[in-house]
């Protein structure tokens, strides 16, 4: 009972894994990914939902066994997909006239920033919109040297499904 519970688990951990790296395959736009990993994620669910349908004896352990495979695969390949799949984001930055100091910084650390002027009517000030094209890996590295120049920068950040020419740190 153990040996199959095991197998379960461990079954589980790998097809709910791969249906999150698919799922993310597909967002990102790819095709022949998603095709190959969703064989191989069906294959392996109809296996193991086989084996723990037929099972004979205490079902309790079979379904702790398969919902824990199903969490621990869900957290795996959200790991992975964090760690592994390559994004683009964009990053809008709206801070307070004046702070050439953190546009300076960005772009002596690598970044590519635009710097658009914007008019304020609500408060009067103005105030410059940046924007920057960073890797995913990158935005924390990014959002902790704007903070550190401005607390106050509103941010919005954006996921880029696609960027041609230009400069992506």
């Amino acid at each position: 009972m153990l040996l199959t519970c095991l197998k379960i688990f461990t079954a589980r951990i790998i097809d709910v894994t791969l249906g999150t790296l698919r799922t993310v395959f597909f967002v990102k736009g790819k095709v022949i990914e998603p095709f190959v990993i969703a064989f191989f994620e069906v294959l392996i669910w109809y296996l193991v939902a086989k084996e723990a349908l037929n099972t004979v004896g205490n079902t309790f352990y079979i379904a702790v066994s398969y919902a824990g495979g199903y969490a621990t695969g869900t957290f795996i390949g959200s790991y992975l997909s964090n760690k592994l799949i390559k994004g683009i984001v964009g990053v809008q930055v709206i801070i307070e006239e004046g702070y050439d100091k953190l546009i300076n910084k960005l772009r002596k650390k690598g970044y590519g920033v635009s710097v658009i002027e914007l008019k304020n009517d609500y408060d009067g000030k103005n105030k410059d919109m940046l924007y920057i094209q960073v890797s995913n890996r990158k935005l924390k590295e990014l959002t902790k040297l704007i903070r550190q120049y401005d607390k106050n920068a509103f941010l919005v950040v954006n996921e880029t499904k696609l960027v041609q020419n230009g400069f992506v740190k």
